[in-house]
């Protein structure tokens, strides 16, 4: 039943309007796990390396067919036929396959897609939500959210030596009051920071 039977990938396009990898298999017992790969706006030099195309002409170098092409001729042959409850194995093959420790031969972008892609797959055979497939069938805690409420460096073109501070609202009864409570934060640090420096 959770033999990966179909693995494929594509170029989609994000959030931020920039291509991104998609990655989707299938199960043989019907099982569908669907996963893009995130990106940031910079990258740090010791961050695993997001394989772009480079081809001025399209998407002004920031295209993926490369890396597409790897989870097609690459990863999908050496998965095809696991077990996606193996997520360890599967994910030991790809690093293997890669062989690089910045994941610069198959990238970063189609090692993680299909490293996510297998998770959701697994989870959907199993017919339960992504978190209780990871934490256990009684998991209880929903995913935290963690919010980002300043912007330093390239994401924000100030010289802050940090990118990202982030709060991360814990001890909440629910995501939803989570959430609440972390807008909340963000909306006063505001009001602190323009009454402080205009």
């Amino acid at each position: 039943m959770y033999i990966i039977k179909y693995v494929n990938s594509l170029q989609v396009i994000d959030s931020r309007g920039d291509p991104t990898v998609e990655v989707v298999i299938e199960t043989v017992g019907g099982g569908i796990g669907r996963a893009i790969a995130p990106a940031g706006a910079s990258r740090g030099r010791y961050e695993a390396v997001e394989l772009r195309d480079g081809d001025i002409s399209r998407y002004k170098g920031r295209g993926v067919e490369k890396a597409v092409s790897n989870v097609i001729n690459f990863i999908a042959p050496a998965i095809q036929g696991l077990d996606a409850r193996r997520q360890r194995e599967i994910d030991r093959i790809m690093i293997q396959i890669d062989g690089t420790q910045n994941k610069e031969r198959l990238g970063a972008n189609a090692v993680i897609a299909s490293s996510l892609a297998v998770a959701k797959a697994a989870a959907d055979t199993s017919k339960i939500p992504l978190f209780q497939y990871i934490g256990g069938i009684r998991a209880k805690v929903l995913p935290i959210p963690m919010l980002n409420i300043i912007n330093g460096g390239a994401h924000a073109g100030n010289e802050l030596a940090v990118q990202e501070f982030m709060i991360v609202p814990i001890e909440f009864d629910s995501f939803s009051e989570a959430l609440r409570a972390s807008i909340e934060v963000y909306k006063e640090l505001k009001n602190i920071l323009k009454g402080k420096y205009g």
